[in-house]
């Protein structure tokens, strides 16, 4: 018992020490959307979508960290709290439209903005993107959410459109898609009922929901990932040969 304690307690401070994190960066990059410059063909783009009641400002940490690796390039953007799934989805393919078209794009989102990105990556057929990563996306949805004036919150309602089209979505080239779901998040509980269907799954103990943006295992999650794919990519056209690449 008192060891459960113990954990209840380090989850609360960690998620306390995030929501203090987040207020600091929350004016950071709320005007236009982030978007790289000078990326080189074949180059990674991760784009990142915060969730509701933040900004892209969050994200900072993690796009740091990203992009210390090279070929790897980060995009955001923000939204309004009282925008709605169409009209954040609206601007993540403006901002998708301004990259070049022969790059590899990862979509990667926090809570709201995880579902979001996978939304647009199973409706856009979009070749350039590789994957999605979702942190604490509630895929399950939120009962009650339509109660919320707000509409990025009632889109999260359990049978909302938003919701039946990324489970059930199948593409024509499979876009895989990993859930980091935070094992103690209080906000999207049960926590482990709310990773996409037919998607991978990690769940991180003793995590909050807002922890994760600023978690080192999480974002080490997100870079593995992002490498991942592009030494897949490498050796698949290093066993084409020159003739097939």
């Amino acid at each position: 018992m008192f060891g459960a304690l113990l954990r209840s307690v380090k989850v609360s401070v960690r998620e306390a020490s995030a929501f203090a994190r987040q207020a600091t960066l929350l004016r950071h990059d709320t005007g236009a959307p982030v978007v790289p410059r000078d990326v080189l063909p074949g180059a990674d783009v991760v784009v990142v979508l915060h969730g509701l009641f933040a900004s892209a400002g969050v994200l900072r940490p993690l796009r740091a960290h990203l992009e210390r690796r090279d070929g790897i390039h980060t995009a955001t953007l923000s939204y309004a709290p009282g925008r709605d799934a169409d009209e954040v989805a609206r601007a993540l393919h403006a901002l998708l439209d301004e990259l070049p078209a022969h790059v590899h794009i990862h979509l990667c989102g926090h809570s709201f903005g995880g579902v979001i990105a996978r939304f647009v990556a199973v409706r856009r057929a979009d070749p350039r993107i590789v994957q999605t990563i979702a942190l604490a996306s509630p895929f399950g949805g939120i009962r009650g959410a339509t109660l919320i004036a707000l509409g990025g919150v009632r889109d999260l309602e359990p049978d909302s459109e938003l919701l039946r089209t990324v489970r059930v979505a199948r593409p024509d080239t499979p876009i895989p898609h990993l859930s980091v779901i935070a094992g103690s998040d209080m906000l999207v509980s049960p926590p482990l009922s709310h990773a996409l269907p037919d998607g991978e799954l990690v769940v991180l103990p003793e995590r909050g929901h807002n922890t994760l943006l600023f978690d080192r295992e999480c974002i080490g999650l997100v870079e593995e990932r992002v490498l991942a794919a592009r030494r897949t990519r490498r050796e698949a056209a290093a066993a084409a040969g020159p003739s097939e690449r």
